[in-house]
């Protein structure tokens, strides 16, 4: 990261529409089909737990924490997480990920859940959760539903289905 003047900031509303612009080019029209965006779309994400990443002023990146409830556990479920595809592969995402991590643990989260890749996301503590114990309300490779503890055990005892937190943020 040192040829790059890299910062990480929390999310302002100022940012939404190039996030926005970000997220349409990187993911394309197939993510309003992902049972993960279904659910985001019900549910503002929380400002306080979603960053950008700059290259000086250029935005580059993004991840979003989103309240949700599984069964009856407040839980947390990332993303998108997106890198323009010039930035990729320099660290941006994983550098991303330590921060809503960091600041979700800070702020007394327990548990957030995404479906992404493991082998990427297991660098940051991400494992596969039991086939069975968590459900998305659509279709999902359960192979890809992975769940982070910010505490230990935070896991144990969760089931359910996923949904919209009844608050929001």
């Amino acid at each position: 990261m040192s040829e790059l003047s890299l910062t990480i900031l929390p999310e302002a509303p100022d940012d939404a529409a190039a996030i926005d612009h970000l997220i349409e080019r990187t993911f394309g029209p197939g993510r309003f089909a992902k049972t993960a965006y279904r659910i985001r779309e019900q549910v503002p994400h929380s400002l306080e737990l979603s960053f950008t990443a700059r290259v000086g002023t250029l935005l580059v990146g993004s991840v979003r924490l989103s309240p949700i409830e599984i069964g009856t556990t407040p839980a947390l479920l990332l993303g998108p997480l997106t890198v323009e595809p010039p930035f990729r592969d320099r660290g941006i995402g994983q550098l991303l990920l330590e921060r809503a991590l960091s600041e979700a643990r800070a702020r007394g989260h327990r548990l957030i859940v995404l479906v992404g890749d493991e082998p990427y996301y297991a660098k940051a503590g991400f494992r596969r959760v039991p086939k069975g114990q968590i459900t998305m309300p659509g279709p999902v490779d359960p192979a890809r539903l992975l769940a982070v503890e910010l505490v230990a055990g935070a896991l144990e005892g969760v089931r359910g289905t996923v949904r919209p937190a009844a608050g929001g943020p």
